[in-house]
């Protein structure tokens, strides 16, 4: 159950930040309102808090979390940008999550 929270939390933070970089990317180069860097810097406030949820240390949480951020960028690639990911962005992206679940779940020793 652990592993599941963790990983759903991952993928929150992820969807935050991505949002939080995407709006202003809208108003810098397609020509979007400057309104939507207030809704980009609150998602961006929010993806700091989200990673500050986890149990354990920083540094491990930063270092997992790009794992599963990558795979969550290319589902945005491919839901929101419409474009379809290749076999190998899906391999890197397994390959990520596989560095996460390492970071995250193998047994800690003191």
């Amino acid at each position: 159950m652990f592993e599941i929270k963790t990983i759903a939390l991952f993928m929150v933070t992820a969807v935050a930040e991505i949002v939080g970089c995407y709006l202003p990317y809208l108003w810098l180069k397609q020509d979007k309102s400057i309104w939507l860097l207030l809704p980009a810097a609150l998602s961006l406030m929010l993806f700091a808090w989200l990673l500050s949820l986890h149990p354990t240390a920083a540094g491990r949480v930063y270092a997992a979390y790009g794992g599963v951020y990558i795979v969550v960028a290319l589902l945005w690639l491919w839901l929101v940008d419409g474009i379809k990911p290749t076999s190998w962005d899906l391999l890197g992206g397994m390959v990520a999550l596989t560095g996460m679940a390492i970071i995250m779940f193998a047994p800690k020793s003191l």
